[in-house]
């Protein structure tokens, strides 16, 4: 039982609280950011919030997607478009 103890000597009480403070403020930091992360990650996007997205008309999706450039996803005549997979598709371009 004694391994899991800490041992805290000449800190004030208020340093302590200070501390801790701040570790729990990180933590809870670090959480939201990679919760953001996921939750936009997976989010999809209809054909017209994808089309939003890029700033292109609707026919220059239709070839991305049939060239294999984006990927979508559908159910039935449904299509859908996941942020993640069009963030990866951007290429960095050369000066």
């Amino acid at each position: 039982m004694q391994n899991n103890a800490i041992l805290v000597e000449n800190l004030s009480i208020e340093k302590l609280a200070q501390l801790i403070d701040k570790s729990v403020k990180e933590g809870i930091q670090q959480f939201n950011e990679e919760f953001r992360k996921k939750e936009n990650s997976e989010e999809l996007l209809t054909r017209e919030e994808t089309c939003q997205f890029f700033k292109i008309d609707s026919s220059t999706l239709w070839a991305w997607t049939n060239s294999g450039k984006v990927k979508a996803h559908g159910i039935g005549s449904r299509r859908y478009y996941k942020r993640s997979e069009l963030l990866e598709c951007l290429t960095l371009l050369k000066k």
